[in-house]
């Protein structure tokens, strides 16, 4: 019981986050980029995608988060514009740390508000994704966060 109490709170707190930021101005969302917790939407990720597994095999996607390797390319374009000398290996994707690592850089790239629903989504659906083709594997998200 205890534990899903301590599941809602945080829930709770990343959709008021969420909601906070949105409304906010650029300088609350600057506070709150660098401070933001997404280890509980990383760890709802990993249990829809591969249930834990980090040597999860689905076609092109591996690891625990069923990461690909146009999200590979996509992370390692991000490194090379931010000047960075780090790359990213298809055999990473099977390392959870080195997967949330790349989870992480995609949402401080393509959703620096830190919009919650927008990272499931796009997780699912690329970064153009479709709420109607990914409200499924939201809803699953989210019922794995609470």
């Amino acid at each position: 019981m205890i534990q899903f109490i301590k599941k809602a709170v945080v829930l709770m707190a990343l959709l008021l986050v969420s909601i906070t930021i949105s409304a906010g101005g650029d300088s609350l969302k600057s506070a709150t980029t660098s401070a933001f917790d997404w280890n509980p939407v990383m760890d709802a990720i990993i249990l829809v995608e591969s249930e834990g597994n980090p040597n999860a095999v689905s076609g092109n996607s591996v690891g625990a988060m069923q990461i690909t390797p146009i999200l590979v390319k996509e992370c390692n374009n991000i490194l090379e514009k931010q000047k960075s000398n780090k790359r990213y290996t298809m055999a990473d994707r099977y390392s959870v740390e080195k997967s949330k690592e790349m989870f992480l850089l995609i949402q401080k790239y393509f959703n620096p508000e830190n919009n919650v629903e927008k990272a499931i989504r796009s997780w699912n659906g690329g970064v153009k994704y479709s709420v109607k083709a990914t409200n499924r594997y939201y809803r699953k998200v989210l019922a794995k966060m609470k």
